[in-house]
C-alpha cells in the first residue's frame, strides 16, 4: 500500500473512529434517558395500582361491613350507618340503598326521586358490580364510579383509582385487564389509553413517552410529552459523552501512532516482510582471464507493490539492527532457488553466492534455511557460495564453527568488502575461508594518487599468501581489470561487465556467454578447500 493510500485510510479510520465513540455515546444517552425516564413513569403507575388497590379494599370493606342489612332499611339508625362509613372511608363519596332496582336512600338521606340502578359495566372476581361514569342523579355532580354489592351501592370518584401526586404534564390512567378504564389525571387521550391497555408495553414514539405496571388484575400507565425527555438527555449526555469524547480521543492517537509505525522505515519493513516484498538481482562474477561468466552474486532488492525500488543502503542496516535481516535472508534463499534451479541444474559449473549477516554466522541458522531450501531442487551445495563482511567475523569461535559446517556441507565461503570493517590477519588465518572479495573502494584507487592506492596490492598478496580465490568487486574500467589481470586476480564483477540484473535477464545473460565461450572451461573452478577441524592449527602464511 503506498504511502498516500495508508494516510488516506488512516485518516479515513481515525474519522470513524473519533465518530463511532460520539455516536455510540448518544445512542446509550438516548436509551439510558428513556429507561430511566420510563422507570420513572413506571414508580407512578405502581403507585397507581397500589392506590386503586387501596380505594377496591376501602369500597369492598364498606360494603361488606352493611351487607347483609341488620337495621330497618332507610331508617334513621340505617341512613345514619350508611353516613358514617361514607365520612370514614376515603375511597367512598355517597352510599345508597336499593330495592328492586330503585334507590331508596342514600347516605344523605332517604329519595323522594325515582331512582334506577344503572347497569353494570363489569363484575369483580369478588363479586363487586361496577358502573362506571355514571352521574350521581341526586348531587347532579361530577361523573362518578358505581360499585355495587348486594342492595348496597358506593360512589366513588374515578380519579380514587389514580390518586398519585405526579409532576405536571404527566398523565395517568388506571384500567382493568378487560379494558374498563377506572379512572385517568390529567385528562390523557382517550384513544391513546385505549391503545395502551390494548397492547401494554414501554414505548416511546414522536409525541409520547409510555411506561406500563401490570399487577392484581389492574393496568395503569403513566405518559408524558416526549419533549419532557430531553431535561433527562441532557443530564446523560453530560456524563457520557466525555467518556465518548475521551474514547474518541485514544482511538485516533492509536490511529495516529499505528499509522507513524505503519509509516516509519521499521515498519515499512515489517510490512514488506510479511508481504515478500523483496526480489534478487543477480550480478554476473566473471573468471578475469577467459571473461567467461562462473556465476553471480545475489544482491537483495525492495521492490514495493507499486513496482519503485528501495535502495539497500537505506534498509540493509536498519534490517541488521532490528534483527529483520534473519527473515530477509531466508527470502532470499527462497528466491534464489525459485529463480535458478533449472539453470544451476543445467550448469554445475555456474554458482550463486549469497550474503549472510553477522547474526547468521553467529548463530548458523541460515544454513538450516540454505539446506531445507536446496532439498530437492537439484541445485548441489558446491553451486551455493556464502558470503560475509568482516563484521560477521567478530566473534571468532562462533564463526569458525559456522563456516566450517558450510565447508562440511559443500559449499564456498568467501569475506566480503575486505578491508572495510574489522581487518586482521590472525583472524583470517584461523578461519576456514576460501576466497577474498576486494571491496570496490579500493578497486577505484587504482591508477590514482589516492593515498590508498597502495593498499590493493597488498591485500592482493595477502589473499595469495593465505591461498585464497580473489573476487574483485566494482569494476568498471579497463584500465582496472588490465591492472587486475597483470596482478593474477581471477574473478571480477562490476558495471564493465554487467549490472546486476532480475532472474530472467540473467539466465539470458549466462546463455549468450556460454554461447559465446563455447568449449572453454573454468580455469579456476572453486571448490571448498578441504573441510578443517575447529581444532587444527590456523594454516601458517607461505
Amino acid at each position: 500500500m503506498s504511502r498516500s493510500r495508508v494516510i488516506f485510510v488512516t485518516v479515513l479510520l481515525a474519522l470513524v473512529g473519533a465518530a463511532l465513540p460520539l455516536i455510540i455515546m448518544l445512542y446509550f444517552s438516548w436509551t439510558r434517558a428513556v429507561s430511566e425516564e420510563q422507570n420513572r413513569l413506571a414508580l407512578y403507575a405502581q403507585q397507581a395500582i397500589l392506590r386503586a388497590n387501596i380505594s377496591f379494599s376501602e369500597i369492598r370493606s364498606a360494603l361488606h361491613a352493611i351487607e347483609p342489612l341488620n337495621l330497618k332499611p332507610c331508617s334513621d339508625a340505617h341512613i345514619a350507618r350508611m353516613r358514617q362509613l361514607t365520612v370514614n372511608t376515603r375511597s367512598i363519596e355517597e352510599i345508597g340503598y336499593f330495592r328492586n332496582g330503585k334507590l331508596q336512600c342514600t347516605s344523605w338521606g332517604r329519595s323522594d326521586k325515582y331512582i334506577e340502578q344503572t347497569p353494570v359495566d363489569f363484575t369483580t372476581p369478588d363479586g363487586l358490580q361496577v358502573t362506571l361514569r355514571m352521574t350521581p342523579a341526586i348531587s347532579l355532580g361530577n361523573s362518578m364510579v358505581a360499585v355495587q354489592y348486594g342492595a348496597h351501592n358506593v360512589l366513588t370518584m374515578p380519579s380514587r383509582f389514580v390518586d398519585v401526586i405526579v409532576d405536571a404534564g404527566i398523565q395517568m390512567a388506571t384500567a382493568t385487564e378487560q379494558g374498563y378504564v377506572l379512572g385517568d389525571q390529567n385528562a390523557p387521550d382517550p384513544l391513546l389509553v385505549r391503545d395502551i391497555v390494548a397492547n401494554p408495553v414501554n414505548s416511546v414514539d414522536e409525541n409520547y413517552l409510555v411506561a406500563t405496571v401490570r399487577a392484581s388484575g389492574l393496568i395503569a400507565t403513566a405518559i408524558e410529552p416526549r419533549s419532557y425527555l430531553f431535561k433527562r438527555l441532557r443530564q446523560e449526555q453530560l456524563v457520557l459523552l466525555p467518556i465518548g469524547a475521551v474514547i474518541a480521543a485514544l482511538i485516533v492517537a492509536a490511529m495516529v501512532w499505528g499509522m507513524r509505525r505503519r509509516l516509519s522505515s521499521l515498519g515499512e519493513l515489517n510490512v514488506a516482510i510479511k508481504r515478500r516484498e523483496f526480489v534478487v538481482h543477480y550480478q554476473p562474477i566473471v573468471e578475469l582471464r577467459t571473461g567467461l561468466c562462473i556465476g553471480a552474486e545475489a544482491l537483495v532488492r525492495w521492490q514495493r507493490a507499486d513496482g519503485s525500488m528501495v535502495r539497500p543502503d537505506l534498509f540493509i542496516p536498519l534490517a541488521e539492527e532490528s534483527g529483520l535481516i534473519l527473515p530477509i535472508t531466508d527470502q532470499v534463499i527462497d528466491n534464489v532457488v525459485k529463480d535458478l534451479k533449472q539453470l544451476l541444474a543445467s550448469d554445475r559449473n555456474l554458482h550463486i553466492a549469497i550474503n549472510l549477516s553477522a547474526d547468521d554466522i553467529k548463530t548458523g541458522r541460515a544454513l538450516t534455511s540454505v539446506q531445507a531450501a536446496l532439498k530437492g531442487s537439484g541445485i548441489e551445495a558446491q553451486q551455493i557460495w556464502l558470503e560475509a563482511t568482516e563484521r560477521g567475523f567478530m566473534d571468532v569461535n562462533s564463526a569458525r564453527v559456522t563456516l566450517t559446517r558450510a565447508r562440511v556441507a559443500g559449499h564456498a565461503v568467501a569475506i566480503d568488502d575486505f578491508g572495510t570493517g574489522y581487518s586482521s590477519l590472525s583472524y583470517l588465518q584461523s578461519l576456514p575461508l576460501d576466497a577474498l572479495k576486494i571491496d570496490k573502494s579500493f578497486i577505484d584507487t587504482i591508477g590514482t594518487d589516492s593515498a590508498t592506492s597502495s593498499v590493493t596490492p597488498h591485500i592482493i598478496g595477502m589473499a595469495k599468501t593465505l591461498r585464497l580465490k580473489i573476487v574483485a568487486e566494482g569494476v568498471e574500467t579497463q584500465e582496472q581489470a588490465d591492472y587486475l589481470l597483470r596482478h593474477e586476480v581471477e574473478f571480477v564483477q562490476g558495471w564493465l561487465y554487467a549490472k546486476a540484473m532480475p532472474a530472467a535477464e540473467f539466465i539470458a545473460y549466462c546463455r549468450h556467454n556460454l554461447a559465446l565461450h563455447q568449449g572453454i572451461a573454468p580455469a579456476h573452478a572453486m571448490q571448498p578447500a578441504t573441510p578443517v577441524s575447529i581444532d587444527d592449527d590456523p594454516p601458517t602464511s607461505a
